[in-house]
């Protein structure tokens, strides 16, 4: 089975135009998976002046998304629930750790934390996926 290249899947994630449209960073982890960042400005925030919620939904779907292409998978989310743990203030920088929880052959469950530099975790989210296609022929 082919293994995607970070720089496959960085690429198809800005394939999707409202990563770029809301300035999230995807950046290449240690470990040859990615992650996305995001430094909080004020287009970002609700009216509390917080990052808002769907922001966050947005980056945790689209990094447990790419951890799926990782395992060359193209996936559909079927369902995505979040915590939020504590608000984002404008200024701060968020990072996703993505994780596959279970991989089968079409249904995939991921958790993603949405953390600052420290690790301290601003919000959870946990999402079923259903897999479409290979990501990479063989």
């Amino acid at each position: 089975m082919p293994v995607p290249t970070q720089e496959q899947v960085i690429e198809f994630c800005h394939d999707n135009s409202v990563i770029d449209y809301l300035g999230i960073d995807i950046v290449p982890d240690d470990d040859g998976g990615v992650h996305l960042e995001i430094e909080v400005e004020e287009q970002h925030s609700n009216p509390y002046n917080i990052l808002h919620g769907g922001v966050m939904t947005t980056m945790a779907d689209t990094a447990m998304g790419a951890a799926c292409l990782m395992r060359n998978k193209k996936v559909v989310t079927v369902s995505i629930t979040l915590e939020f743990m504590h608000p984002v203030h404008l200024g701060s920088r968020i990072i996703t750790d993505a994780k596959i929880i279970n991989e089968g052959r079409h249904v995939m469950v991921c958790e993603c934390e949405l953390v600052d530099a420290n690790k301290k975790i601003f919000a959870k989210a946990h999402a079923v996926f259903f897999a479409i296609a290979k990501f990479i022929d063989d």
